[in-house]
């Protein structure tokens, strides 16, 4: 089978390049570095190193605590993490600054996999929640790399999608050393599949390990005070095409009660911020961008986020947090961020990504969710007005993720663990 997948590679790898072209046309960086995704470097070989790859920004930001103990406690070894999307990488590279090599990950060629292994000599290879690519496994295995899937899991779309090649599955699952599930559902999931049930631990969701700097809660003061210290502020997160006019909505309902009401719109993909911005004004709405430093007026209602790494800082300087992905069926995004603030979080009803953690929050009583714009509006408006009710769901929802801390250390002992092997 794994021969089968490699002819269908090597049919498209013409088309690879044009495809990096055709996404450049909406960012740019997906035309730089291209070279990287075949496996072509600037840099000498490297003795050793310890590999991790995280697809795109979530699994950036998960990866985050447990690649900051790995600089810690592996001060000679050098830190690799790949990135597939331009994003994940600036994330990497802003956090990080120098202190690890971020590389784009090589397609999945025999001949790029086997390149990158012979440059970085891997003493183990960590990927991030699903990332099963055949070649990077089944080479990596052939080198007795270990290989650990950490904050693993597996919704029901790719459950469902890998069931039908179940026997391909089982020989990938092989060549993985350790698994690390974020949930029963997701270690029953991967026995399912056919992984050897030795191979598996339930540890928990590395998003609750998320650490704020003290720095955030200084620089959000500043913030607050440059918006309106006293004006009502609400921040709609990660927003997709077509929940932005639900959004939009929601705040001009929000502004007949509250006319000085700020919302701060953060569209979850960089190539969408112009477009987004063109349609706050076709909406009537008084928009300012982020990115530009324009003053905040009095007559200013929406602040368009359109800078990549500041969600953070964005939640901290707002009053009630709306996590986008979730009015549209996208399956929701990172609900812990706002509740690592001590923010009152609402959603929509799609968490199908964050089924466990929206239970946690729910259980807790630390989630708001609401189905439409006009029920939206309704919950805004009813937490502006209970200041009580905003602290008393803002210290639940922080008291889950402190709750649930403490799985970077877990992974982090299964790691030490594979590399002395």
């Amino acid at each position: 089978m794994r021969h089968i997948y490699n002819l269908f590679l090597y049919l498209i790898l013409p088309f690879l390049p044009l495809g990096l072209l055709w996404k450049s046309r909406k960012n740019a960086a997906y035309r730089k570095r291209i070279a990287e995704r075949f496996a072509y470097f600037d840099f000498p070989a490297l003795e050793s190193s310890i590999w991790i790859h995280a697809v795109s920004v979530g699994e950036s930001i998960a990866a985050v605590p447990l690649i900051q103990d790995l600089i810690r406690d592996y001060p000679k070894t050098t830190i690799v993490v790949t990135t597939m999307t331009p994003t994940g990488a600036e994330r990497i590279q802003k956090i990080f600054d120098g202190q690890v090599l971020q590389l784009y990950v090589p397609y999945d060629y025999p001949f790029a996999v086997k390149q990158l292994l012979r440059h970085i000599n891997p003493k183990i290879l960590i990927l991030m929640e699903t990332e099963l690519w055949p070649n990077i496994l089944y080479y990596s295995a052939q080198r007795s790399i270990p290989i650990i899937l950490v904050n693993a899991r597996l919704s029901d779309k790719s459950f469902a999608n890998y069931k039908k090649i179940s026997f391909f599955m089982q020989s990938i699952l092989s060549c993985i050393t350790s698994v690390a599930a974020q949930s029963k559902l997701d270690a029953e999931r991967f026995l399912a599949l056919g992984l050897d049930s030795k191979k598996i631990a339930i540890t928990g969701n590395l998003k609750f390990d998320i650490k704020v700097s003290d720095d955030i809660f200084v620089q959000a003061k500043q913030l607050r005070l440059a918006w309106g210290k006293d004006r009502p502020i609400w921040i709609a997160a990660s927003t997709h095409k077509a929940e932005e006019e639900k959004v939009l909505q929601a705040a001009k309902i929000v502004r007949e009660v509250l006319p000085e009401s700020i919302l701060v719109l953060v569209p979850r993909h960089p190539p969408r911020f112009n477009e987004v911005f063109d349609l706050c004004r076709e909406q009537g709405f008084e928009v300012i961008r982020y990115s530009e430093h324009q003053k905040c007026l009095t007559t200013t209602n929406v602040i368009l986020g359109d800078v990549m790494g500041q969600l953070l800082l964005f939640y901290a300087a707002s009053d009630i947090a709306f996590v986008g992905g979730s009015l549209v069926p996208w399956g929701g995004h990172n609900l812990l961020e706002p509740a690592a603030l001590a923010k009152p979080i609402i959603s929509g009803q799609n968490l199908n990504a964050f089924l466990e953690i929206s239970q946690f929050l729910t259980d807790a009583d630390a989630l708001i969710k609401v189905d439409d714009a006009a029920s939206l509006a309704q919950k805004l408006i009813q937490l502006f007005k209970d200041k009580t009710l905003q602290e008393k769901l803002g210290c639940a929802a922080l008291d889950v993720v402190e709750k649930h801390r403490g799985v970077t250390k877990k992974i982090l002992t299964s790691i030490k663990k594979l590399i002395c092997v």
